[in-house]
């Protein structure tokens, strides 16, 4: 069994503070069991997100930062025919404009039925068949786009533009200006489009614009997927802390609880912690006498742990 658990660790000093607070008994009987076995260090600033990149590895696939096919792997579960193209994932969202920044809302916000998405996917897909692009639509929060550039654009996870400033992450190369050219045309389009004075109507969010994210080429499956708890992710991206505290004691109550047993029964564990900076993959390793001796004498390294991610 492998866990792996995204938005392990708050960046903000806020959510670090209610992090110091957390009672995570099954997480802590852990610590003399498992140990560090691979580390991958990075910075909040990268296109892809540590919980990505650990997801990555385990299955097997390879690709440089923000270049990893989650849109080609996405739509053929959606059983689209992907034509040995790469592709990209085309999320409908809401862009807030703030007083000093423009940021992406929750997708999850927007509260878009399968009707009222494929009215939206129709009325945008002329301006990217035009361009030559491919169209395909999966379900009322994922379309996707085909075309040759995706192979080589690097774009930023939706993970890591909710709550924030989208300038901060909209692409410079090539490929990324005519998209963003495109997400223009896209806005001029929606900004008095009757489905959103609907949907105004109706109290709900405004379609506005699109993200583009997880461009690539399907690349085949070599190693077995990660049960991944996405629990702690929503609250996480709200900075709604109380939620994410309460969050995490339901996962050590349940998951966690689960792996302890497991690894004291000797099966084969691992767990991946991964924060907005970095990931840490545990899993059981043969311990000496000294070792076990050092391990009940010591507190658990997993407060330490997480304030490295």
């Amino acid at each position: 069994m492998h866990l792996l658990i995204p938005f392990a660790t708050p960046l903000s000093e806020a959510g670090r503070a209610v992090m110091a607070t957390l009672q995570l008994p099954h997480l802590q009987a852990l610590a003399s069991v498992l140990a560090v076995q691979t580390r991958d260090d990075g910075d909040e600033w990268s296109l892809s997100p540590p919980h990505e990149r650990a997801l990555a590895r385990a299955l097997g696939w390879r690709g440089t930062d923000g270049l990893l096919p989650w849109a080609a792997h996405a739509a053929a579960a959606d059983g689209i025919e992907l034509g040995g193209q790469a592709w990209a994932l085309l999320s409908p969202v809401h862009w807030h404009l703030g007083t000093d920044q423009v940021s992406l809302v929750d997708p999850a916000q927007l509260q878009i039925d399968d009707a009222t998405s494929r009215s939206f996917f129709g009325a945008v897909q002329h301006l990217f068949t035009s361009e030559g692009y491919g169209l395909a639509y999966g379900s009322a929060s994922r379309w996707y786009i085909a075309h040759s550039s995706l192979a080589t654009l690097p774009t930023a996870s939706l993970d890591r533009v909710i709550g924030r400033n989208v300038d901060r992450w909209l692409g410079h190369e090539p490929g990324a200006r005519r998209l963003r050219r495109l997400q223009g045309e896209v806005q001029m389009l929606l900004y008095t489009h009757p489905l959103n004075d609907q949907r105004i109507a109706h109290g709900l969010l405004p379609v506005n614009s699109f993200w583009l994210s997880g461009c690539g080429a399907l690349q085949p499956q070599t190693g077995a997927m990660p049960t991944v708890d996405e629990r702690l992710r929503a609250p996480a991206l709200a900075d709604d802390w109380a939620s994410w505290a309460k969050a995490w004691q339901t996962l050590d109550e349940g998951p966690l609880a689960l792996l302890n047993t497991r690894a004291r029964a000797g099966q084969a564990v691992q767990l991946t912690l991964c924060g907005e900076r970095a990931a840490a993959t545990l899993g059981v390793q043969p311990r000496g006498l000294l070792q076990r001796l050092r391990t009940r004498l010591l507190p658990p390294p997993w407060a330490t742990l997480l304030e490295t991610l």
